[in-house]
């Protein structure tokens, strides 16, 4: 399984499946991220966390937890 923690700097992925559960899945979802829409990694941070993404036309930052819960193809 791959997911969006694993997908390198520059590249576009699109989203298979979210995990997790009640409101962290709501709080995903609420950001714009489900089923099918594209996400190009622009960004990691020095450290690692959070990444930065653009996503339907807006950017967004993500942390490494969060990122993990959602699968990418």
């Amino acid at each position: 399984m791959k997911t969006l923690r694993d997908v390198p700097v520059g590249s576009t992925v699109k989203v298979k499946k979210l995990h997790g559960e009640g409101p962290v899945k709501r709080r995903i979802m609420d950001m714009g991220i489900t089923k099918g829409v594209e996400i190009f990694v622009r960004k990691v941070a020095p450290l690692g966390d959070p990444m930065e993404l653009n996503i339907r036309d807006y950017e967004l930052s993500v942390r490494k937890g969060d990122a993990e819960m959602i699968e990418v193809e």
